[in-house]
């Protein structure tokens, strides 16, 4: 393979060393970016790291994204790109990067974000130095907007830039049941355990929570405590969707906690997944998805009987109330006020 970064050291024994060190499989998946999709793709080729694979998807993008991308290969050619006719989904997608990639480690990178320049050494040293079998190594990240401004951290830090709280690592099955709390595009993960999995899975909407759940449950976590990724929000970003009445990422949810629900263990495990549950029956009651609302309900009975406030909420929801338009202007308020007051992690 044809590293696409320039990263260049004149030791003695670097040649032999930089043979030595593993390759990563960088994937992007571009739609409809073409602001910032070369920012992007210049973040990888500028890594200070030597065995870099650059796999890019086009997913059918509408704007000048594909054209921006051709431009860019034109000037790399080392660098892989599968243009798509039609949006395929972004698991299906990834999927299609994973076919063709080669390295040891994969870095799944969406073409609005930015890597910092040691992201993937820092990473992939992490991750040859790990005994036992890890799946992933994560880090902190700091949040931008659509012109670039710094707006938080995902994890608040001190002063020395190290995360004020203690991050969950090792086996994560629990804490991944508990809460959000990887900023997924930090994550390498191995390429091996993808392949195990069978990549993304191309029936849902997105590709975190479900990956977290089957990986966690066979592999460990690792946090490097730095900054190491720059990630982008935008107001049309698909974590926003999750208010949007009929949007799909709630049966996705459902599905992913039914496979949870499966791979439970221990009473606790199950306490914490019922916690989760209860919170994606008021999403799907807050976005009139009456009916998935009374799904999640279902699946939570197996596991215990529902407290009041969740039985009135799936009383409601037979009802069909319309909250949804008073639920996002809460949402609208709740997120600006967290940005202009406490600018850390994304509700």
């Amino acid at each position: 393979m044809i590293s696409v970064t320039n990263q260049s050291n004149r030791l003695p024994m670097s040649p032999y060393l930089n043979r030595i060190k593993p390759w990563v499989s960088v994937i992007c998946t571009c739609y409809n970016h073409e602001e910032y999709i070369e920012q992007a793709l210049d973040s990888v080729v500028n890594q200070d790291y030597p065995n870099v694979e650059l796999i890019v998807i086009d997913n059918g993008s509408t704007d000048r994204s594909a054209e921006r991308i051709t431009k860019f290969v034109s000037s790399h050619s080392a660098v892989k790109f599968i243009a798509n006719s039609t949006n395929l989904g972004l698991n299906r997608a990834f999927n299609q990067g994973l076919a063709l990639a080669n390295g040891r480690y994969v870095i799944d990178l969406s073409a609005d974000d930015v890597l910092l320049p040691d992201r993937i050494a820092r990473q992939a040293d992490t991750f040859e130095q790990l005994s036992g079998p890890y799946a992933v190594v994560f880090s902190n990240a700091t949040y931008i907007n659509s012109q670039g401004q710094e707006i938080g951290c995902h994890y608040a830090v001190d002063r020395k830039g190290h995360a004020r709280a203690r991050i969950p690592s090792g086996n994560v099955f629990k804490s991944i049941l508990e809460s959000y709390f990887i900023c997924t595009p930090t994550m390498m993960m191995r390429r091996d355990v993808l392949n195990e999995l069978g990549g993304y899975d191309e029936t849902l909407s997105f590709e975190d929570f479900d990956f977290w759940v089957r990986s966690s449950r066979l592999y460990q976590y690792a946090y490097v405590d730095e900054v190491l990724m720059k990630k982008r929000q935008l107001p049309n970003s698909l974590s926003a969707q999750v208010v949007l009445p009929n949007n799909d990422l709630l049966r996705s949810t459902l599905v992913v906690c039914q496979k949870a629900f499966d791979r439970c263990q221990s009473p606790d495990e199950f306490r914490t997944l019922a916690s989760r549950i209860r919170t994606f029956i008021r999403k799907a009651f807050y976005a009139e998805q009456f009916d998935l609302a009374l799904q999640f309900g279902k699946l939570l009975q197996q596991i215990e009987r529902p407290d009041w406030l969740c039985s009135l909420v799936l009383g409601l929801s037979r009802l069909h109330p319309p909250v949804n338009g008073l639920y996002r202007a809460y949402c609208k308020w709740r997120t600006t006020h967290r940005i202009t007051t406490s600018p850390t992690k994304p509700v």
